[in-house]
């Protein structure tokens, strides 16, 4: 697996600071945002494979950013995490395409497989798209 591309949303700076360290240490390329909007604004400078996103935050919340992140990079897959949000808000995020939703304090050993799950579902869906465009090439 080449090197995954995670992208850390959290308006905790202590929290995010601190997993990123960790992803850091696990050789992942990581880049973190303290809000919704720059995160949107890292899209636009960067492809990520995957995205770790808080639900609650203030101004632009997670299922926001989340819908405005599928609406720019349908196949990037997104893993809702959060301490305090709902479970309307975990089952709003998985209708709007969230990989996956788990609950701070999250197990690094476990947001490592998802994280790893989650980049070969979109591996395998960019791998079909290409296949096709190859197959309707050829016609």
């Amino acid at each position: 697996m080449e090197e995954l591309k995670v992208l850390v949303v959290d308006d905790e700076d202590d929290f995010r600071e601190t997993f990123l360290k960790r992803l850091q240490k696990r050789n992942l390329d990581v880049s973190g945002a303290e809000s919704g909007e720059k995160a949107l604004e890292l899209l636009d400078e960067k492809p990520f494979d995957v995205v770790i996103l808080d639900v609650k935050m203030p101004g632009m919340d997670g299922v926001e950013t989340l819908r405005e992140m599928k609406r720019k990079r349908p196949l990037m897959e997104v893993i809702m995490l959060t301490a305090h949000a709902s479970v309307e808000s975990g089952i709003e995020g998985m209708k709007l395409g969230a990989f996956d939703y788990i609950m701070k304090p999250a197990d690094i050993d476990e947001l490592m497989d998802k994280m790893r799950q989650a980049y070969e579902k979109k591996s395998i869906h960019e791998e079909k798209i290409r296949q096709a465009k190859i197959k309707e090439l050829r016609k």
